[in-house]
């Protein structure tokens, strides 16, 4: 029998929250990356530079060699974790909130992490942040 330890007032046994633990939405945020990624190179209003970003970091996420080899629990998987959020802060600063949000597949919710973590936000038409 697995038993979960919920440290955040979780009983024991129960459910997850309505909107997932934290560990669920993260792992459903790399998918919708991965697309995001793949139709951002594709557009054409995406400068060339940005292009390469997105391209570096596929090609650093699919090359056998790490700076922290992936065997070593949870600092392996961390320098990939690393180069995506970079990639997409650069990006998603870059390009702009709109065209990312345009091709996000994913949810609000995952949308607005993204945001959070590339310290964007977007402006609404009298050019004030939302």
């Amino acid at each position: 029998m697995l038993i979960r330890f919920r440290p955040r007032g979780g009983s024991l046994g129960s459910s997850p929250p309505a909107g997932g633990s934290s560990e669920d939405r993260l792992v459903r945020l790399v998918p919708d990356c991965v697309v995001l990624f793949r139709r951002l190179a594709r557009d054409p209003r995406l400068a060339r530079r940005y292009k390469l970003v997105l391209l570096g970091a596929a090609a650093y996420l699919v090359m056998p060699i790490d700076l922290i080899p992936d065997f070593i629990p949870v600092l392996g998987q961390l320098d990939d974790a690393l180069v995506v959020a970079l990639a997409l802060r650069a990006v998603v600063r870059g390009a702009g909130v709109d065209l990312v949000a345009e091709h996000w597949p994913g949810s609000a919710g995952s949308l607005a992490v993204v945001e959070r973590l590339a310290g964007a936000r977007r402006r609404s038409a009298d050019g004030s942040a939302r």
